[in-house]
């Protein structure tokens, strides 16, 4: 790649709920730079939240508020109608409550990633992208949003003053838009680790993502996430960490508490 490039590599944890769990997060901690942890709507509760604040405190893993639709039943991929207002008044309360646990470990929380169907209507949708952007801004005018590369959110989170940081999927496929292939769709997922770490080390060295329907498109990226619910996140976030490393790339977090 002719240069050391540092970036960060993140995962959305902490997705279990009372007596059950989502993946294997203590062994993610060990992993990831960045942890997106989830705020009570589309998973997790207090006990949870508590947890997996600690765990990435002891490994010193940024962490992130990671909200979603209230939607356990469906984990927060289904799409539940809402005014912008209320998505505002929503993420509100729950980045809120992870805040306020935070505070009982005590750890900071850094900044800002929207989960599954909230993340995905932001991301096409500008005035959702709006709502989410202002949500953040009155919350904390200082809480950065991590967002999906080239998409709605992160232009309007730069218009309303809020700094942006820009992310691509391990394990998800692209469309032309830049946009996520939707679940249950063809190509929507990539499950082979070494396919996963390939494509990624190609778009390092060319900056280009490619996608389902198209011509590879150019995306920005500061972070690298892989879903910590796959029954295969441990083994390809050691694979990519592997390859990636043995291209030079320095895995660090792009935001330090």
């Amino acid at each position: 790649m002719g240069c050391t490039l540092q970036i960060d590599l993140n995962s959305d944890l902490g997705e279990g709920f009372g007596p059950w769990r989502m993946g294997d997060d203590a062994t993610m901690l060990t992993l990831v730079n960045s942890a997106n942890i989830a705020c009570g709507g589309h998973a997790s509760d207090p006990e949870t939240m508590y947890d997996t604040l600690m765990l990435a405190a002891e490994h010193g893993v940024t962490v992130g508020a990671h909200p979603g639709f209230n939607d356990r039943e469906g984990f927060g991929r289904r799409l539940i109608p809402m005014s912008p207002d209320e998505i505002t008044r929503m993420i509100a309360a729950q980045v809120g409550a992870l805040m306020a646990v935070a505070k009982l470990i005590p750890t900071k929380v850094c900044y800002f990633k929207a989960h599954g169907a909230l993340g995905n209507l932001a991301a096409r949708d500008m005035n959702v992208a709006q709502a989410v952007a202002t949500a953040v801004r009155l919350i904390d005018e200082e809480l950065p949003i991590l967002a999906i590369s080239g998409t709605c959110l992160e232009h309007a989170a730069r218009s309303a003053g809020v700094t942006v940081f820009s992310e691509i999927f391990a394990d998800r496929g692209y469309l032309s838009t830049g946009q996520l292939v939707p679940r249950g769709t063809p190509g929507a997922m990539i499950h082979d680790a070494k396919e996963a770490a390939e494509r990624l080390i190609g778009f390092l060295k060319t900056g280009k993502m490619p996608v389902i329907d198209g011509e590879p498109i150019e995306l920005l990226a500061h972070s690298i996430c892989v879903h910590g619910d796959s029954p295969t996140a441990v083994a390809m976030t050691q694979e990519i960490r592997q390859r990636l490393m043995a291209e030079g790339v320095e895995f660090r977090a792009f935001l330090v508490p």
